[in-house]
């Protein structure tokens, strides 16, 4: 299984920066991962268009509205896809105002972090981060386990 994660602007700040960098390579010991900075939402929309041949990726929006999972329900999501061979699966991070009604109709599962707002380059660095604990929730590593 494939991961993309995609997030709408450009990332400012350098911490952001070298989370999200850190994140990215700690979560390649699991599963191939790759990171893109979109420009608008209709980029991300577009990046669906290209995939309509083969099979499309899982698309999962990050948004207030969605269903807020614990970080073991993050986990067995990851276990979901993998046994079910999913391919791709494509986590995205929305712009500041939300996600359109047209992108959320496009999505196969919506999902939050909680009721509070949070700038959309830590909700990034939030998701990377609960990706790999997911990832080491599965594979028994100390990482979860000593929160």
């Amino acid at each position: 299984m494939k991961l993309h994660i995609a997030w709408i602007g450009r990332t400012k700040s350098a911490p952001i920066q070298s989370l999200t960098a850190e994140y990215l390579k700690r979560l390649s010991r699991f599963a191939a991962c790759d990171a893109r900075e979109l420009a608008s939402e209709g980029g991300l929309l577009k990046l669906l268009e290209k995939s309509a041949g083969r099979k499309p990726p899982v698309l999962v929006l990050l948004d207030s509205r969605g269903r807020q999972l614990t970080s073991e329900e993050i986990a067995n999501f990851l276990e979901y896809h993998q046994s079910h061979d999913t391919q791709e699966l494509l986590f995205a991070v929305g712009p500041a105002d939300g996600w359109s009604d047209a992108t959320r109709v496009a999505a196969n599962s919506i999902l939050s972090f909680g009721k509070v707002t949070l700038p959309h380059e830590l909700a990034r660095v939030v998701l990377l981060e609960q990706l790999y604990r997911g990832f080491t929730i599965l594979k028994g590593h100390p990482y979860h386990g000593g929160h």
